[in-house]
């Protein structure tokens, strides 16, 4: 079996992350397969992908058709005229990239292209050559990306399947695509042995230039890309609701990955909203990190914020592995993965009140925090291991193989365990 993967940038995402799971279990359960990734930059994630026997080849996007982004740009008159211009520009160059990609592809002539990244779902449609299958893998809501959700449409015809990191995921690629294409929903996995309570930690006062905190201090991190709904400001103010008395310090551990800045916050209005809130030294900011493990294990409690619905909740189901209690922004695919009380604590999305209770909660009970911790690792092992991802994974290239693109349908496994 041939199996090549399209992805939209050699950066560390949250995608990136669980290609990287799905190329490593991939590799373990079938090593004579052969497995080739096209990534549109360079990046750590080039790297790693070698490491795993991945053969990989760079084809940096042109810059037009980089910036290309419709998330940051919803709503409103004159956002939504930036994006068109934006296309107007990108549309070129935009071509010229899929010849480019199709001369690739014919040479390398796989049985699966397996797209990762909504840029890369249309570009390997159109640049699909006759004969492979294409696998779309959807990390993210379709539905309120009104323009994509047009394209990938559209393209669809040259898709035989799609899967989808979570139920919610695929309930809105439903909605978009109706009953023409196969959907089936498999969570991402995570590295058991990476994502460990057992291992190294960074430091991360001296990562965020904030003196040394004493051990009686409880440390409370956001580790997140810099997207704007992953709620760095939720929870900026749900520690300016958490009484000094708590004794908790927040560390906000991540930095932006993408090249559509719009879709971003940025470094220096993050620290000054902090300022403003009065967090002094209070939070700390660590910018990006190469590996979030040790950054988890240095934390008490790992807080997720997002402001909409999460696709999956990758970061969730990785500190769950690292054995930390876990607050968790109750929407999407992460209420998939959690149970309210058992291997987590939930909170509203934007509820910055209701976080400020949850943090100080567990601040106030290590004993819970203990809990929740073990808790969750029981559940990472039971679900999030490479292994069940893989298995999911070689069942659907093989049928897709065997139907050589023609429309087919798998049997539905209901929700993704």
């Amino acid at each position: 079996m041939r199996v090549l993967f399209l992805n939209p940038t050699g950066r560390m995402g949250g995608a990136e992350t669980a290609l990287l799971e799905m190329l490593a279990g991939l590799r373990e359960s079938q090593p004579t397969w052969s497995l080739e990734l096209v990534a549109a930059s360079e990046g750590p994630l080039i790297g790693r992908a070698q490491a795993l026997g991945i053969t990989v080849y760079v084809m940096p996007f042109p810059r037009p058709l980089a910036a290309v982004g419709e998330w940051g740009r919803r709503g409103g008159v004159w956002p939504r005229l930036r994006l068109a211009a934006s296309l107007v520009r990108a549309a070129r160059p935009a071509r010229t990239y899929v010849r480019r990609l199709g001369r690739l592809l014919q040479e390398r002539a796989p049985d699966i292209v397996h797209t990762n990244g909504l840029k890369m779902h249309l570009l390997g449609a159109w640049a699909r050559p006759d004969g492979a299958a294409l696998l779309w893998h959807l990390h993210d809501y379709v539905s309120p990306r009104p323009l994509t959700a047009r394209l990938l449409a559209r393209a669809s015809r040259a898709c035989s399947a799609i899967v989808a990191n979570s139920e919610s995921v695929a309930a809105d690629l439903r909605r978009v695509f109706g009953n023409s294409l196969t959907i089936e929903p498999l969570w991402n996995a995570v590295d058991l042995l990476r994502f460990s309570p057992i291992g190294p930690r960074y430091d991360l006062d001296d990562l965020a230039a904030l003196p040394p905190a004493g051990e009686e201090v409880v440390r409370a991190g956001l580790v997140a890309t810099f997207a704007r709904w992953k709620g760095h400001r939720v929870f900026l103010q749900a520690l300016a609701n958490v009484p000094s008395s708590a004794g908790v310090r927040g560390y906000v551990i991540g930095g932006p990955v993408y090249d559509t800045a719009d879709s971003q916050v940025s470094p220096e209005a993050l620290v000054a909203e902090a300022e403003a809130l009065g967090l002094g030294g209070r939070v700390g900011f660590t910018g990006f990190v190469e590996d979030p493990a040790p950054a988890m294990r240095a934390l008490d409690i790992v807080v997720h914020a997002s402001t909409d619905p999460e696709p999956f909740g990758l970061v969730i189901a990785e500190a769950m592995a690292c054995g930390k209690a876990v607050v968790a922004s109750e929407a999407g695919g992460a209420a998939e993965i959690v149970t309210p009380g058992v291997n987590a604590l939930t909170h509203r999305p934007g509820d910055a009140e209701g976080l400020a209770r949850a943090i100080a909660t567990l601040a106030a009970d290590p004993a819970r925090r203990r809990q929740l911790g073990a808790a969750g690792r029981s559940t990472a092992e039971r679900s999030f291991a490479r292994r069940r991802l893989a298995a999911d994974l070689v069942r659907i290239y093989r049928r897709l193989a065997a139907a050589r693109g023609e429309p087919f349908s798998l049997p539905h496994t209901g929700r993704p365990a």
